[in-house]
């Protein structure tokens, strides 16, 4: 069984993909479900939102005749993003001490 991702796990992930290179909507997709599952029609919300918060920015790239969005991350982005990462590090550490049995009683 697989345990859903938060919007903002999501968000964290594809910005996080986007600090290494840009990307085209399907390959974030493909990129993504390497690690979890989401669907295409998940995902593409998810780069309008992160558009529409201007932590990502597009451009068009020709490709055997036809366009290719490609998404980019801005400096926004990449302040959102480590706002992310030290939620997540947070939430691991409280989930991790829970599931662990770190404060258990011996």
């Amino acid at each position: 069984m697989a345990i859903a991702i938060t919007t903002e796990l999501l968000d964290g992930c594809v910005l996080s993909l986007l600090t290494h290179e840009d990307y085209y909507g399907y390959a974030i997709t493909q990129r993504v479900q390497e690690f979890t599952p989401v669907s295409e029609s998940t995902l593409y919300p998810v780069l309008r939102r992160l558009k529409k918060e201007n932590w990502v920015t597009t451009y068009d790239q020709p490709y055997q005749g036809r366009n290719r969005r490609y998404y980019k991350i801005t400096d926004d982005g990449k302040k959102r993003l480590t706002t992310i990462r030290s939620d997540w590090l947070d939430y691991k550490t409280t989930i991790d001490q829970v599931l662990g049995g770190v404060n258990d009683e011996k």
